[in-house]
């Protein structure tokens, strides 16, 4: 076991794990006093050399020449005739160093040295870790699949540093194999048994705002601002941004040329659907957007409860909830206010609460269950259609259909 083995080892293992200069060659030095205090009491005599790069360790103890048959300590002093044995030129009271060779401190020792090494080096290695990974958090990184198990996936980074990422930061449609290319944020780094165990996502809201900002230039340079967004992970996405320029469109320069700049970013969110808005203070304004596609007739806010009446023509309510009610559970996350849609009751058309008189109230309630709250919209559909949505016999619905003809002839 000599230094230039032991040093190069630590070399090698400081070049894969990025430990810096000054910290390896603090923990070397560290190590070393450690093991010389053990060995002679006392470290203070000792120069410890230390050159990482290429692999080199000296020990050097400086010792005063004394007097023959002076010496009280052999380990700070030396006899005058053993000096001159070496070196003729040494005189009383001068320092004389020697160098201290690894092989001499016993094999028990260097053994412990190298354990003592290896463990100061591990405890670094998941500090660096830790610290690195704590700055990067929200922060979206490239790893390569290394394992998938039931509940999370095992990735790691450029440095071979284990990420994971859980089934439950994953979108829906993820789907991975070893050695597959996976993109995320960093959403925590937790010390769990002294391991630092660093949380992707994917199915962060920030994950798609860096995805924006690694997409369209005028979001990373400052000149589009991302005021919100809303996501329900693989489904549909909202987001809500602004520009302080006049001249910058900030919904078209998200999209991009024929979708171009927001293409990648849906691609990467396995076909999210993701609606870019224009933000705006004006809270009915905004809810207008925010239920994009459908248009909307009228709105009636209550700001004090945050609650939303919107009233829309029958051809749009089901565009204004959307596939799965999607488009208004996003809505209202969007706008933080509580919305709820109605079917604007047209001027010749008739409520379903005014024919109580002469149907019954449970047939009433089903039918505006189903979504026909006029009789118009009651008048649409076939007998047929009614009493299969409404759970009536056809009979009944039949009764329904000549009660609100009736209205109309």
């Amino acid at each position: 076991m000599d230094n230039l083995n032991l040093i190069s080892n630590f070399a090698e293992f400081k070049e894969l794990k990025n430990i810096d200069k000054s910290t390896m060659i603090g923990v070397l030095e560290d190590v070393f006093r450690h093991a010389l205090q053990k060995q002679y009491e006392t470290d203070e005599n000792f120069d410890v050399i230390i050159n990482p790069e290429k692999g080199d360790l000296e020990i050097w103890r400086n010792r005063t020449v004394v007097e023959d048959g002076a010496v009280e300590n052999p380990n700070t002093q030396i006899a005058v005739s053993e000096v001159k044995a070496i070196d003729s030129t040494y005189e009383v009271g001068d320092e004389y160093a020697d160098e201290i060779k690894l092989s001499s401190f016993g094999r028990r020792t260097v053994l412990s040295l190298r354990q003592n090494l290896a463990s100061r080096i591990l405890d670094l290695e998941k500090a660096s870790l830790y610290e690195k990974y704590s700055e990067k958090v929200g922060e979206i990184i490239t790893g390569e699949v290394y394992q998938v198990w039931k509940k999370e996936v095992l990735i790691l980074d450029d440095d071979e540093n284990e990420l994971i990422l859980p089934k439950s930061e994953q979108i829906p449609n993820d789907f991975y194999r070893k050695g597959d290319t996976i993109k995320a944020i960093v959403k925590s780094v937790e010390m769990n048994n002294n391991q630092p165990r660093i949380i992707l996502s994917r199915t962060a809201s920030q994950f798609l705002e860096r995805l924006f900002e690694q997409e369209v230039p005028e979001i990373f340079d400052g000149l589009i601002t991302i005021k919100k967004i809303v996501r329900i992970p693989g489904e549909r996405a909202k987001v809500a941004v602004e520009s302080y320029d006049d001249r910058i469109d900030p919904v078209g320069a998200c999209v991009g040329m024929k979708g171009s700049r927001i293409y990648s970013i849906v691609k990467e969110l396995r076909n999210e659907n993701i609606d870019v808005v224009n933000y705006t203070a004006n809270t009915q304004l905004m809810i207008q957007r925010a239920l994009n596609p459908a248009k909307i007739s009228s709105i009636t806010l209550d700001e004090e409860k945050q609650t939303a009446a919107v009233y829309l023509k029958p051809d749009q309510v089901s565009l204004a909830i959307g596939k799965g009610g999607l488009n208004i559970r996003l809505s209202k996350m969007l706008t933080g206010y509580d919305i709820d849609v109605y079917r604007e009751v047209e001027e010749e058309d008739v409520a379903l609460s005014e024919f109580a008189d002469e149907i019954d109230a449970w047939i009433i309630e089903a039918l505006k269950n189903v979504g026909c709250d006029t009789a118009k919209s009651v008048l649409e559909l076939s007998v047929e259609e009614i009493a299969a949505r409404a759970d009536l016999e056809v009979e009944q619905a039949q009764k329904v259909v000549e009660i609100l003809k009736a209205e109309f002839e």
